[in-house]
């Protein structure tokens, strides 16, 4: 039996699709608060297939090649953050079928719980939780002429072809996986928030990202450059809720990255307008109106 699906949805646009935000904004590294860092090093290095790019004090750095992907910071005895607003899932973005292919293969093999295989007709996509409750998706896009301009009237959710996608190899049964490959990029966030309206009315309107999907008052999705989403939010599992206290293995933030320090500071700018920044040692945080972290870098 399929595993239930995190995102069913059939969405469309009600806003402009694209902002005002720079076009070559994507998203970074994603950082974590994990209870227990040994084993969740084993699932992220194991399980996932990311590599451990530094390591010590109750802190770890994932990744692949040299590009940081997730930060993982230890807190003892934290429990998973269930009912707050907060992390949905980070998405780990592939270069290549076959690589999304590799890696089902590799969780057929190896007994992965999974908690979704979909197809959202831009993308293909698997999803996973950690050993602390944080939601995971694998995915690759189709080419971005199949789907560039029909984001609000395609962005669904139907069964993956789990045999189209398994016919990327020869044999998937003895199919090596030696880990996720250097392409892999962090293609998206998704977030629990409080109100999707309030988060549209944030993102699209004071940050500039392009409405490019919106189901109702469940979830809408915003990207740059007139990708399909570099930011998702829904209330199906938060409406109304408020962050997660203290001692819960919680997202800490998210990393917004902008091609050059111009644009990060006309955003923090725009952000700091709205009361949404907040200066802290390491620098400002901008806080959406559910009150998830968001870091901006250039």
């Amino acid at each position: 039996m399929t595993p239930r699906d995190p995102e069913e949805l059939d969405a469309t646009a009600i806003g402009p699709a694209h902002g005002e935000i720079a076009p070559a904004t994507t998203v970074g590294a994603v950082h974590l608060t994990v209870s227990d860092l040994d084993r969740s090093l084993d699932h992220y290095r194991d399980t996932v297939g990311l590599s451990v790019l530094e390591a010590g004090a109750g802190r770890a750095s994932l990744g692949v090649g040299a590009r940081e992907l997730l930060v993982l910071t230890e807190e003892p005895g934290a429990r998973p953050a269930f009912g707050y607003t907060g992390l949905f899932h980070f998405a780990l973005l592939l270069g290549q079928r076959a690589d999304l292919a590799r890696w089902l293969a590799h969780a057929a093999r190896d007994r992965v719980r999974l908690t979704g295989l979909s197809d959202h007709f831009v993308s293909e996509a698997l999803y996973l939780d950690d050993p602390d409750g944080h939601g995971i998706e694998i995915y690759w896009d189709r080419p971005r002429e199949v789907w560039e301009g029909q984001v609000a009237d395609r962005l669904t959710t139907v069964r993956l072809d789990v045999d189209s996608l398994l016919g990327e190899l020869a044999d998937p049964a003895a199919e090596p996986f030696d880990g996720l490959t250097d392409e892999t990029v962090m293609g998206h966030v998704h977030l629990r928030v409080a109100d999707v309206g309030q988060t549209v009315a944030f993102y699209r309107d004071v940050l500039g990202f392009g409405l490019m999907a919106q189901l109702g008052n469940q979830a809408a999705f915003l990207a740059a450059g007139g990708y399909h989403h570099h930011l998702g939010a829904n209330t199906w599992e938060s409406r109304g809720a408020g962050p997660p206290p203290p001692g819960l293995a919680a997202l800490r933030h998210a990393t917004i990255v902008l091609p050059d320090d111009a644009e990060r500071e006309r955003l923090l700018a725009r952000a700091d307008e709205a009361g949404r920044v907040e200066e802290t040692g390491d620098g400002p945080i901008v806080r959406d109106p559910s009150g998830n972290a968001l870091v901006l870098v250039a």
